[in-house]
């Protein structure tokens, strides 16, 4: 490898908990995922995830376009439970702007237990049923979308020393569109943006019924897998809604007690030694993001409010950031700060409307994206 080159993650999910349904099993399925690549490289090599797995999974094909993906030199590749496998480094020359297809095939039954629902402008997959992993274009009767993500974790390039990545870190609200819209407005620069959120996840707590098993894994048991990234300078964390949201009391349902609740000191003891302390281990600058408005949410009051301005207080002011992104104040009413800007409420008082989240994109690439050297030309490999 040449001094001035390195590997970088280009793209990344999180790999969490599926949501459990009657059929939890694929057989004789192509899954492909297209990725737009931010910068040129020489080489690919890719990250498959069964982590949240309890049965080895096998992929009979993978490949990027019509090449092969291999892992240790052979063709296929079982994926053992709990473990993530990554594969040899691929020669695939891209050039930022570059649309690559990822895909592989799950030829016998496959349980389907580890991925993750995202969504933006630059997540979109595809399966097929049959076996189409080779196949320049799926069969548009027997394909449809889908917003999952099965398995592929993350991809690497072989690029400049000059690009880095920024690691987008939370729930729900960046499991969407933020980090994509974010991604849209770092092209062209030396950044590339990795979104590792999972969906109704909590810093201090998790859930082991079937019923909420997709709501994902505790703070603790995900950073450290989720911040493996190739290349990674700094790292987003906009965390903690739903530790304030989600409890209600065993006499409403049984597995969201109210000694769930945290404390706000808690939560930023939990954010400290969870979160900051192994990123700036990891030599990472660590950005906080505030919380954003949950007026009208069907579990708001006034107690859960307060938590969350005094949390993000505590985001906005504390020393151990390198600094805060103020997503609270990108996204909130003027006259009423506890609810969102008009039309920036999806409608459930919770999640942001899509111009919200354009709006948090640009409060975080203000911060993170603006003084970086744009590319004159093309770089070429």
């Amino acid at each position: 490898m040449r001094n001035d080159m390195k590997w970088v993650a280009c793209w990344g999910n999180a790999t969490s908990i599926t949501n459990r349904r009657e059929a939890v099993y694929a057989k004789d399925l192509t899954l492909r995922y297209p990725v737009r690549m931010p910068f040129s490289g020489s080489q690919l090599r890719f990250r498959f995830s069964n982590l949240t797995g309890t049965e080895p999974v096998t992929l009979a094909k993978v490949f990027v376009g019509h090449v092969p993906i291999t892992f240790a030199g052979e063709v296929g590749v079982t994926l053992m439970p709990g473990t993530e496998t990554e594969s040899d480094a691929v020669s695939y020359p891209v050039h930022r702007g570059d649309t690559i297809e990822v895909s592989f095939y799950l030829a016998g039954f496959t349980q389907m237990n580890s991925g993750t629902l995202v969504t933006g402008p630059l997540s979109k997959g595809y399966y097929a049923y049959g076996d189409y992993a080779e196949a320049d274009e799926l069969p548009l009767d027997l394909s449809r979308h889908t917003n999952w993500f099965y398995f592929l974790n993350t991809i690497d390039v072989l690029t400049s020393a000059d690009n880095h990545a920024v690691v987008c870190y939370g729930d729900s609200i960046t499991a969407q569109s933020w980090p994509d819209y974010m991604a849209q407005l770092a092209f062209g620069s030396h950044v590339a943006v990795i979104r590792r959120a999972v969906s109704g996840t909590r810093i201090l707590r998790q859930y082991d019924c079937i019923t909420y098993q997709a709501y994902g894994l505790k703070g603790a048991t995900r950073f450290p897998v989720e911040m493996r990234v190739a290349g990674a300078t700094d790292v987003i964390i906009q965390h903690g809604i739903n530790d304030i949201i989600h409890p209600v009391g065993e006499d409403v349902n049984p597995f969201r007690p109210w000694s769930d609740l945290p404390t706000v000191q808690e939560l930023e003891h939990g954010v400290e030694d969870i979160y900051v302390k192994p990123a700036k281990a990891m030599g990472l600058k660590v950005w906080s993001g505030t919380l954003l408005p949950i007026f009208g949410w069907r579990t708001y009051n006034e107690e859960r409010d307060q938590m969350r301005q005094a949390f993000n207080q505590w985001l906005r002011t504390s020393p151990i950031f390198d600094g805060c992104i103020d997503f609270d104040a990108a996204v909130r009413s003027i006259t009423n700060p506890k609810a969102f800007a008009d039309g920036f409420d999806s409608g459930d008082h919770l999640h942001p409307s899509e111009r919200a989240y354009e709006a948090m994109a640009q409060a975080a690439a203000h911060k993170l994206i603006r003084h970086i050297p744009r590319y004159d030309h093309e770089e070429l490999f």
